[in-house]
């Protein structure tokens, strides 16, 4: 989280103190992260975009980064798009002949890790997920209090309600060079400016950057 009341409360001892106890209820909060991959021009091509330009997939950073990422995470939150497009290919990857450790890896990560998935239609999911049909934000901000570790919103879409009710408290963002000219902007109409702290970039090979950035609280 981005507040540091222990910053913000400078003077007595009274004030330091409590600003410490602030902090230490803070820390007790699991951050709610954005992940998503974009291009240069700002955007989560759509799948019409990525069939179109499908080379613009073929960097998306580093796979030990990512795979340590979900291993560390508590619980993801999938749109039903998403969520369809993982499901068809993540349960069996790891049969491929050609797949790579860091594809074994990552479809056991998958499999296993805790999912919420928000649809109207589906009418049941699988590989350890639950169906919400509810208010994203509802769901978002119930669980977010509930669960002990980080919290994933995967995709544009979905996150877009989440991101205008000021729940997230991190974006990551892997931006691949390359420009499709569509898809989703990864940031939605907002009701006012979030401001961001950068917290770490990193270049991978062949040009993907990585971008972590805070959201300022308050």
């Amino acid at each position: 989280m981005a507040t540091h009341f222990a910053e913000l409360l400078p003077g007595s001892k009274e004030l330091v103190a409590l600003g410490e106890l602030a902090d230490d209820l803070i820390r007790r909060v699991p951050p709610a992260l954005v992940r998503c991959h974009v291009v240069v021009d700002s955007s989560c091509p759509n799948t019409r975009a990525s069939e179109s330009h499908n080379d613009w997939t073929t960097t998306t950073g580093s796979p030990q980064y990512w795979n340590d990422f979900e291993r560390e995470t508590a619980l993801s939150f999938y749109g039903r798009r998403l969520y369809e497009l993982m499901a068809a290919y993540w349960p069996t990857a790891d049969e491929a002949p050609d797949a790579t450790p860091m594809i074994v890896d990552y479809a056991h990560i998958w499999r296993s890790m805790p999912k919420v998935v928000f649809s109207r239609s589906l009418e049941s999911v699988d590989w350890n997920s639950r169906l919400e049909r509810g208010d994203p934000v509802a769901v978002v901000t119930k669980l977010k209090a509930e669960t002990d570790g980080n919290l994933e919103v995967a995709g544009a879409t979905l996150a877009a309600p989440i991101v205008q009710a000021g729940l997230v408290d991190e974006y990551r963002m892997v931006v691949a060079p390359t420009a499709v000219g569509g898809g989703t902007p990864f940031f939605p109409t907002l009701p006012s400016w979030i401001s961001l702290r950068l917290l770490e970039n990193r270049t991978f090979p062949g040009g993907t950057v990585l971008l972590r950035y805070e959201a300022k609280q308050g």
